[in-house]
């Protein structure tokens, strides 16, 4: 009687295999300069031990976490290992919809963080809030998308609109911490002899001055 097929689960390619892929197929020596730049960030980034962890369950229901490849990146910016690994557990412990923990979720939530290069305890700690409030955006903007119903369909929208404008928020507060609250305020010297008037506005030659105070 022959076997069966067994049913395999599809294998995602990631972004990387795919620029991995795409990068050997160049002439050596005959890329223009965007893509002999292509190749130095590939040759840095696509190879690098990135940070990531394993995650299991012992017999008696303790969350094991395995940490993985290089943390030098986070626990500096981190700004000690209490914190980095207290981060480490949060995300751990992210899971998604219908799983008690997600392996992928808490990955890229770590790379995100990662690739953002946190400076300090405080952006760690806000690069870790967006990466959750982004899986969980998607997680209902997918929900939306199954939606059959209105109720569910208004609470799976305001819910998700919540967490968008949550997001900008963050996004923007992080840009106000990285620049410390500095504004750029530019002084321009104007120089008014007696009797003359200052003009603000669009001047025309041979014309008559717009918005004239």
């Amino acid at each position: 009687m022959p076997r069966k097929p067994t049913q395999k689960e599809p294998r995602l390619v990631t972004a990387a295999e795919s620029l991995a892929n795409e990068i050997a197929r160049l002439p050596q020596g005959e890329t223009p300069e965007e893509d002999q730049a292509l190749l130095k960030w590939a040759a840095e980034n696509l190879h690098r031990d990135l940070p990531r962890t394993e995650l299991s369950w012992s017999d008696d229901g303790v969350l094991q976490i395995k940490a993985k490849g290089r943390w030098g990146r986070l626990y500096k910016g981190s700004g000690n290992p209490t914190v980095a690994n207290g981060l480490l557990a949060h995300l751990a412990c992210l899971g998604s919809h219908k799983r008690r923990t997600d392996e992928e979720a808490t990955n890229f939530a770590i790379a995100f963080v990662d690739a953002m290069q946190p400076r300090d305890a405080a952006e760690a700690l806000l690069l870790t809030q967006m990466a959750s409030v982004h899986l969980a955006t998607m997680m209902l903007a997918r929900r939306l998308n199954h939606i059959e119903n209105l109720p569910q369909q208004d609470s799976a929208e305001r819910a998700l609109n919540k967490l968008a404008r949550s997001y900008s928020v963050q996004m923007d507060t992080l840009k106000r911490y990285r620049s410390k609250g500095q504004q750029v305020v530019r002084v321009e010297r104007v120089t008014v002899e007696n009797g003359a008037q200052a003009i603000v506005g669009n001047v025309t030659h041979g014309g008559r001055a717009e918005d004239e105070t």
